[in-house]
């Protein structure tokens, strides 16, 4: 039945995440079959390719070529973040679903650009978010909005890890490539996450960043501590760092209870989903499982079933605008109103 049929692949970007995770998930799914990958360098597309059983395989120079594979009915940009917006719109130009890593872009401009080019020519856009998959993180989410923690009050996250120094210096610490340092790197899961919790968007924030190595951190930030408030006086902080031994957790208050995921984010260890509510201990484990497989069933689910994907590009573009927001009041040392970003990404 057509309806069956795997949705064929192009990954675009054979860096690391590429390689340790995306292109692995495609072994676990039946829903997705992977065609073919895309590089900027062609001799890794290769070695990649041969690696993961992939015959087809192209330079960024072909990616025209690319797209034009009879197979290919999606695309995941696994590219550095500078190439995003780019690369989703000469996809969507050729009518090829995308599913694209976060953060979505480096500007809100660039956001909006891809959601109006995937909306005009009809097909899905995602965003690579795999909390809204990840069980440890639904039963967090679920409890959220059971009401059993009350009235939510404070939610912090933090995602911190220390940077290879051969990886930083080929994208991570360049501005024009990753679009700002650990908060665009990392720091956006705290931002999404939170933002996803609460269930609103946050109005305004208030953010300070630093390092004790301006020479290394010339054109991003190291380290960034961020407070944003949300309509009824929910305050949500985040912090991330680059100079920060790998840590990540998430802690979410109300006046009734609390509850906490820790490790957060880490998709290769085992997460405890833990707190107190009423004064009552709880405790759960979650055992490491495949998270991309996940967020790829899902894309493959919204494409065949023609239903607009979870989290979507109106998603991205609203934590790029909250992005902007906190980079631009560690700049100006003063709290920055957070503009809502009406968009839509119907597809008529």
């Amino acid at each position: 039945m057509a309806a069956s049929k795997p949705i064929g692949f192009a990954v675009v970007g054979m860096g690391s995440i590429a390689e340790v995770s995306v292109l692995p998930a495609f072994k676990n799914t039946k829903k997705c079959k992977l065609v073919a990958l895309v590089s900027h360098d062609y001799e890794r597309a290769k070695h990649l390719g041969k690696k993961f059983g992939v015959k087809d395989c192209y330079s960024y120079e072909d990616y025209e070529r690319s797209l034009r594979h009879p197979e290919v009915e999606a695309v995941f940009i696994a590219s550095v973040n500078g190439a995003h917006a780019e690369q989703t719109i000469r996809a969507a130009s050729a009518r090829k679903h995308v599913l694209c890593e976060k953060p979505m872009a480096n500007t809100v401009a660039e956001c909006r650009r891809m959601v109006d080019a995937c909306r005009a020519n009809k097909v899905r856009l995602m965003i690579a978010y795999r909390k809204y998959f990840e069980p440890a993180s639904v039963a967090l989410k679920n409890l959220v909005a059971s009401g059993k923690l009350g009235r939510l009050r404070h939610i912090f996250s933090t995602y911190t890890e220390i940077v290879d120094p051969v990886k930083a210096g080929h994208w991570q610490l360049n501005h024009s490539l990753a679009g700002g340092g650990s908060l665009m790197d990392i720091g956006i899961y705290c931002v999404n996450t939170m933002r996803w919790l609460a269930g609103s968007s946050a109005v305004e924030a208030t953010a300070t960043a630093w390092t004790d190595d301006p020479q290394r951190f010339s054109e991003v930030e190291d380290s960034i501590a961020f407070r944003l408030i949300h309509p009824g006086g929910l305050v949500c902080q985040g912090t991330s760092s680059y100079t920060a031994m790998a840590a990540s957790f998430v802690q979410v208050h109300g006046d009734k209870g609390w509850a906490a995921l820790n490790p957060a984010f880490a998709f290769e260890e085992e997460r405890r989903f833990f707190g107190k509510i009423q004064g009552r201990w709880f405790e759960r484990k979650f055992k490491v499982i495949d998270e991309f497989v996940l967020e790829l069933n899902h894309f493959a689910d919204c494409i065949r079933e023609g239903r607009d994907p979870e989290p979507n590009g109106a998603e991205g573009l609203q934590d790029m605008a909250t992005v902007e927001a906190i980079y631009r009041s560690a700049a100006e040392n003063r709290t920055i109103r957070i503009e809502p970003q009406a968009v839509s990404t119907a597809i008529a």
